[in-house]
């Protein structure tokens, strides 16, 4: 696929003198606005109604968010409603500031003041499109009529909120809307020719959001263009404003667009839970929130317990989040991977210092309110080490590495006939098919005593073949060579490893032993569970007889 000749043009380079950013390092949380009630909103096929909306909004609270764009009060009467709600009924928390978007239109910046009648405290987002192709395509404006337009806007919400919103402290945040695509000094020129209506402080300041409408360039581009806006401030300027930034995902990079702009001089930034938005989607605050979580920076939002965030979400937005969304899908937290398997099960078993360093899992799941039993999931592409994983964790069943390593070939290639994932329960009936043979010797009972030193062990065995019922006598040095020994009759048999663990599911069985078993030229592992020890011993002898008998016949 080649592009036609002509038909797109690449961005054009930001000249810095000197370029600070690369050599930066994030050390904070920028402030956060959550945009979900609006630029999520109405990305939605069905958007949100009020209630919705209201239990959107309490779960931001609930996350930690303390500035949440609510709406857009021109828009439509659910949102003018929906700010009305929140205002009459004291839903605001005190720490708590909404945010309401307009157009930089006279009616529109009219009717949005009259929504916010009774706050105190708000911040009006005004914007108006300042890119070439919005100036000449969409609106047929010069930049001296859209420098114009901007100008009004500010005139006309300082008009109105002089009038309406007597005690309210009023913050303007202004959007040169497709920041990204516009020419930066024209940028520079229209937010100056705002500021200097609203007439800012480093007492009250305002907002700059200098937002990536369309992503239409690589990260580090967007980083040069904060960095020169930025730089182009006059010390004055730089402390009477925020610089805010609100990215776009258009390229699949709005999260890294986002973290580069920060490094470059912005200090606040807007976008949506898991990156609902126009298009693409927007940044997602969930990802860059918990980016800064894992390198030990404290990112003032709380996702402690990301499935009821998720659930929520859903809920009101009917939209799903994917099995591989960063760090709250489903699946981010699994392994299929045979050898990341393996490595994830040997740094959970590892890990016992505070610093999280564990292969394949960049957190700790249980940080994000997750449980280590779905890290590991088992379909043909699984390894031993994930088929013990389960084992052990689901089922409580700990294996010999000789076993791990017999059962995890056999167990593979029954997964791979099924040709679908596994259950933890689904590999335990194949552990106990295997190793706990019962299709030719049954225990029924095991007895034994001490005389001067030597153990005399008496054990009835039915056969489950024959319909027979047999009884065994032997002494030995102990109660599994004592039994061992009273099977002769049965064939040449020898038992040379013996390994018991205590099974970890709390179920009322004990212990499981394992028991190496020698005969017809081969050696088998049986498994058996009880709650008594001895008694596991024996039945795991049965066990291997059983594979032996399974071996002369298969």
């Amino acid at each position: 696929m080649k592009p036609q000749k002509g038909k797109y043009r690449s961005f054009p380079s930001v000249k810095l003198v000197v370029r600070k950013w690369p050599n930066c390092k994030l050390t904070r949380a920028p402030l956060w606005c959550s945009v979900d009630l609006r630029d999520g909103n109405q990305a939605l096929p069905t958007p949100m109604g009020i209630q919705q909306k209201l239990d959107f909004f309490r779960m931001l609270v609930k996350i930690g968010f303390k500035q949440i764009e609510v709406g857009f009060p021109a828009a439509s009467a659910t949102e003018f409603a929906f700010v009305r709600k929140l205002i009459e009924q004291n839903l605001i928390p005190d720490d708590v500031t909404i945010q309401v978007l307009v157009s930089a239109r006279e009616e529109h910046i009219k009717t949005t003041v009259q929504s916010l009648v009774g706050m105190t405290k708000v911040i009006i987002h005004m914007y108006n499109s300042t890119s070439p192709a919005q100036r000449k395509i969409t609106f047929g404006l010069t930049k001296a009529e859209v420098v114009d337009l901007a100008v009004r806007g500010v005139e006309w919400v300082k008009k109105y909120s002089a009038k309406n919103l007597k005690g309210t402290k009023v913050t303007l945040q202004y959007s040169p809307e497709s920041f990204s695509a516009t020419e930066l000094p024209f940028s520079l020129r229209i937010c100056r020719a705002v500021m200097a209506v609203w007439q800012p402080t480093p007492a009250n300041r305002m907002i700059l959001n200098l937002p990536a409408t369309v992503e239409a360039a690589i990260p580090n581009h967007y980083a040069d263009q904060i960095e020169w806006f930025c730089t182009h401030l006059t010390r004055r300027e730089r402390w009477s404003v925020v610089v805010s930034v609100h990215t776009h995902n258009d390229r699949g990079t709005g999260i890294a667009a986002t973290e580069l702009a920060l490094l470059a001089g912005a200090n606040r930034v807007e976008g949506t839970l898991f990156g609902n938005g126009e298009r693409t989607g927007n940044a997602d605050l969930v990802t860059l929130a918990l980016n800064l979580y894992t390198h030990g920076i404290d990112p003032m939002l709380d996702f402690s317990n990301i499935n009821d965030v998720i659930k929520v979400y859903e809920e009101c937005t009917g939209m799903r989040v994917h099995e591989r969304q960063a760090y709250a899908g489903s699946l981010v937290h699994t392994a299929f991977s045979g050898s990341h398997q393996d490595a994830i099960k040997k740094g959970l078993a590892a890990q016992k210092k505070i610093l999280w360093e564990v292969p394949y899992l960049p957190i700790d799941p249980a940080d994000i309110g997750r449980s280590y039993q779905p890290v590991i999931r088992i379909n043909s592409q699984s390894g031993k080490g994930g088929i013990a994983h389960i084992l052990q964790t689901e089922c409580g069943i700990r294996m010999p590495r000789e076993v791990e390593i017999e059962f995890g070939k056999i167990a593979g290639k029954e997964i791979d006939a099924l040709g679908r994932e596994v259950s933890g329960e689904e590999l335990k009936e194949m552990f106990l098919r295997i190793f706990q043979r019962s299709d030719t010797y049954e225990l029924k009972s095991f007895n034994s005593s001490e005389v001067g030193g030597v153990i005399h062990a008496v054990s009835s065995v039915f056969h489950v073949v024959c319909n027979e019922l047999y009884t065994f006598t032997g002494q030995g040095n102990g109660p599994v060579d004592a039994f061992v020994k009273s099977l002769g009759s049965l064939g040449l048999i020898s038992v040379s490893d013996e390994q018991i663990f205590a099974l970890s599911n709390g179920s009322s069985a004990g212990a499981i032993a394992y028991v190496l078993v020698q005969g017809n030229g081969q050696q088998y592992w049986g498994a058996g569970v009880d709650t008594n020890t001895q008694t596991a011993l024996i039945k795991a002898v049965i066990s291997g007889l059983n594979r032996v008998c399974w071996s002369r016949t298969g």
